[in-house]
Order: structure tokens, then sequence, then C-alpha cells
């Protein structure tokens, strides 16, 4: 059994030990608060499906909280739009905010797990960096997880995963990504 007291995320570990090390070499930093770190991994299911029938939202929450290890909360449409037949404070999807060890365990099972059972995966975009140094992507399919269990699935959704660092500049953010062997393909 394992004791939660002493348990430390293999990530979190290989970051403290190894990356912030790293990270300090290749771009000078003087002070060790300068080096950036993960800050945040949100995941984000927008189900558009759920106009028609809402229960396809609690089934995505519950899938996402599979795959998070922690509750989703379900997202409400902030203002009506006939076009799209919403209405104010429908629910419209589903979304988690990870941080801490939870985080570090996630983002291990993301790039060992997850991305290679992707089809035709080739590495994620190295250029979907926002500026300040937070990472998006998406992914077609939330049965690459192996928390879902294939045979339940309704419907394949897709999801946003947006990585918040506390880089300054994308050229940091991503090489602090490529310390923990985020696969990007350029």
């Amino acid at each position: 059994m394992l004791d939660q007291a002493s348990y430390t995320p293999r990530l979190k570990a290989e970051f403290r030990d190894r990356i912030r090390a790293a990270m300090k070499e290749e771009f000078g930093y003087r002070n060790d608060m300068q080096i950036p770190r993960l800050d945040k991994i949100v995941l984000n299911m927008g189900v558009g499906e759920a106009v028609k029938d809402t229960k396809k939202v609690k089934q995505a929450a519950e899938e996402l909280s599979l795959i998070a290890g922690q509750k989703a909360v379900i997202t409400h449409a902030k203002k009506s739009i006939a076009g799209f037949r919403v209405r104010e404070e429908m629910p419209l999807g589903t979304k988690v905010t990870l941080r801490g060890d939870r985080m570090y365990e996630f983002l291990d099972r993301l790039i060992n797990i997850a991305l290679p059972r992707v089809r035709d995966f080739r590495g994620v975009k190295g250029t979907s960096f926002d500026g300040r140094g937070n990472y998006a992507m998406g992914l077609k399919e939330q049965i690459v997880f192996p928390e879902i269990n294939f045979d339940k699935v309704d419907e394949v959704l897709g999801m946003d995963i947006i990585i918040a660092t506390t880089a300054k500049t994308d050229a940091e953010a991503k090489a602090l990504l490529k310390h923990f062997n985020m696969p990007f393909n350029s």
C-alpha cells in the first residue's frame, strides 16, 4: 500500500531533481524563483449535443472526472443564442483544473500513455503557445485515456488541454515541456 504522505509523483521528483538545474543552466537564471514551473492544467470538454440532451453533459463530466482523478464542474451558457438554440444557464460543457500532485500525475499519463495511443500520432504542435508561456492542445477522442472503458462510451468527445506555466516567454515554456518529454513535432 502506498503511503500518501511520502508519495511524490514521478514528474514532480524529476522536476525537483533534474529539470530545475537544467533550466537554470540553459537560461542562466540567477535566482531559483525565476525558473519556470507548471502552474496548472485545465481540461475542458464542450458538449454541443447538450442542446438536445442534457444527460450528455453529465456523462461527459463523469468521464472527465475519471480522466482527471478529481470531480469535474459543469459549465453553463452565459447568455442565450437563438441561432444555436442555447438558453442562458443551459449546461453546455464540463471542465476541471488540476494543480499540485494531480497535475503532475495527469501530465505523466498524458505524455506516456494517452498520446502514444492516438491514431497516426506524429507529435504535438510546437507552435500552440499563447505568447505568455501557456500551451494549449486538443484531443479528438477521450478514449485514449486508460481510465475510460471503451464499451461504456456512448459518444466519442474531444477535449482541450491547457498547460499553464510560470514562464515569461514561449521559448522558456517549450524548453520546460521538452524536459518533461512532451513529444513536439517541430
